[in-house]
């Protein structure tokens, strides 16, 4: 494993873990959740260039688009429980009370 994979697959690892077993905020589920794709985006685009290949360049721009997608999605998910419950801790939403 060159060292260029082996930091791309740590840093997604620390973000799955920090997302795992660090679940107090909402925000900080967003943050290891942006972390994750990050490193998704610049390994998929440092694998499209290293291919020299036209037909795996769209990949990296339509992961981004994803992530953006997804992230806007967290904010406003965000915004909207810290309106109706005050906070964005995870242990005070509960699923089975709307």
């Amino acid at each position: 494993m060159t060292p260029i994979h082996f930091a791309f697959s740590t840093t997604f690892l620390l973000g799955l873990a920090g997302l795992a077993f660090h679940r107090t905020h909402l925000l900080s589920a967003l943050l290891c959740l942006e972390g994750m794709m990050l490193s998704l985006f610049i390994a998929l685009s440092l694998w499209a260039l290293h291919l020299d290949s036209t037909n795996f360049s769209t990949a990296p721009m339509l992961l981004l688009a994803f992530s953006a997608c997804e992230a806007s999605a967290g904010l406003a998910l965000l915004v909207a429980t810290a309106r109706t419950h005050g906070t964005d801790r995870l242990q005070s939403l509960n699923l089975l009370q709307c």
